[in-house]
């Protein structure tokens, strides 16, 4: 066995023991007081749960903060608790950056860039983030991954199934197994910078001709599968605009739909990281610039039929279209009262556009916790119906909405929804999604989803 193999297995195992006893001490805690009687929903499992996962850095604590955006995946008491850990790890030292970047272009590296600070600009779970310049002149971002990431990846998933393994056995309102295969795929995909910048480049052409979202153009030249360079974009962040004027505020709230829904209306495509960092506001409000594409999700066509489906069945009242919604996107074997009680949640999603007038997107809802009293509300009637298998590509779709959600509330925008939602639509038809579908992931080399 080679020295390198030898290492990422030791790595790997040792990861594995680590995370292990954290989630299993915590495991072991939960199943004690079940026996006892208690309730396992409570603060203090909440914040137990937290500090377990708080002192692993790396893959790990992107799936705790994704797994408290899902809806309905965890209590309330424990997405709050996990939506407070930071996905950040200790950045790597100048001589490890430059030794990683020799690795990804070779010896003479430095040459390629006209500067290149070896100082990260940002640091976060996955890798960290250098400032560059180009011989031409062109700004940098360089997205630099860390060592031996997919090896922590495969160690982290796996004892994430552990983790909803125990969520299934003490709290089986939800199915969680098709959430765990959704999330690791979504992980996996994240370590592929080539995928990325495909990524990128279908965003650019999906969103060409939209003045108010900007998109950074990929280096090819200079991009490997762990070094992705991209064009850097000057920005502010989201929240210091919170004190702008209403007219401000309101014009970065289209900017923000018009980037995840006029994709999704057209192409079946949804940025599926809705965190405040992938994004920065540019000039005074003029637009946003969308920066992170490691997490997007490209649907089937029939699921964004689904998606319409609902909001003209629940428009509505048609019952028969609701439910072909539902099944169209994979739920199976419902019964009137399971729709019902789904029905309570699609009403809170698709509220906003259902009515056609100025509002704000939750009226009296703080920004954390957009969605949390419906989810839980939902939680609480599926107890009494049996385990609901939640399909895949819903978790993505859901976790998207509530997070733009919880943008517009920080912003505090007044908007018509109904309006942008249904000008997104246009003429909606789902043979011309899936040849627009088609023709923009063959040119950017991308392969229709199965």
């Amino acid at each position: 066995m080679k020295d390198e193999e030898r290492n990422r297995l030791s790595a790997r195992a040792a990861r594995y023991a680590r995370v292990g006893a954290n989630i299993g001490g915590v495991a072991a805690r939960m199943a004690g007081q079940k026996i006892a009687g208690g309730s396992l929903g409570d603060a203090s499992n909440a914040a137990a749960l937290a500090r377990a996962l708080g002192g692993l850095k790396g893959p790990l604590m992107k799936v705790a903060q994704l797994m408290a955006t899902i809806p309905d995946l965890l209590p309330p008491e424990y997405a709050e608790e996990l939506g407070k850990l930071q996905a950040d790890a200790p950045p790597m030292g100048a001589a490890f950056v430059a030794r990683r970047m020799r690795a990804e272009l070779g010896p003479d590296w430095r040459a390629v860039f006209a500067d290149f600070d070896l100082k990260p600009s940002a640091a976060a779970s996955l890798g960290q983030v250098h400032r560059a310049r180009a011989h031409d002149g062109m700004q940098l971002a360089c997205k630099l991954q860390y060592p031996d990431m997919k090896s922590a990846v495969e160690a982290d998933l796996a004892q994430l199934q552990i983790a909803f393994a125990v969520h299934r056995r003490f709290a089986s309102v939800i199915d969680t197994r098709e959430i765990a295969k959704e999330i690791g795929a979504r992980v996996r995909e994240e370590l592929d910078y080539r995928r990325e910048a495909r990524h990128a480049a279908l965003y650019a052409l999906m969103l060409d001709g939209e003045p108010t979202v900007r998109v950074p153009r990929v280096r090819e030249e200079l991009s490997t599968d762990r070094l992705l360079v991209m064009q850097w974009l000057d920005g502010k962040p989201l929240l210091s605009f919170k004190g702008a004027p209403q007219e401000v505020r309101d014009r970065i709230g289209v900017a923000m739909f018009k980037a995840w829904w006029l994709p999704f209306s057209r192409y079946g495509v949804i940025h599926g990281d809705p965190h405040l960092g992938n994004y920065s506001v540019f000039g005074e409000g003029e637009g946003i610039n969308l920066l992170d594409y490691g997490c997007i999700r490209i649907f089937p066509p029939k699921f964004v039929g689904g998606v319409v489906d609902l909001y003209e069945g629940l428009k509505r009242n048609d019952e028969a279209r609701i439910v072909h919604a539902y099944e169209s996107w994979g739920f199976t074997n419902l019964k009137k009262d399971v729709i019902d009680v789904l029905n309570i949640w699609a009403r809170f999603i698709y509220g906003p556009i259902l009515e056609d007038r100025v509002r704000t997107i939750a009226d009296g809802v703080a920004p954390g916790a957009y969605g949390r009293k419906e989810a839980f509300r939902v939680h609480q009637a599926l107890k009494q119906k049996g385990p609901v298998t939640v399909p895949r590509e819903f978790v993505f779709m859901d976790r998207a909405a509530i997070g733009l959600g919880g943008v517009f509330l920080h912003l505090d925008a007044k908007l018509n929804y109904h309006d942008m939602f249904n000008a997104a639509l246009g003429d909606f038809r789902l043979d011309a999604l899936a040849a627009a579908q088609r023709a923009a992931l063959e040119f950017v080399g991308l392969a229709a989803p199965a």
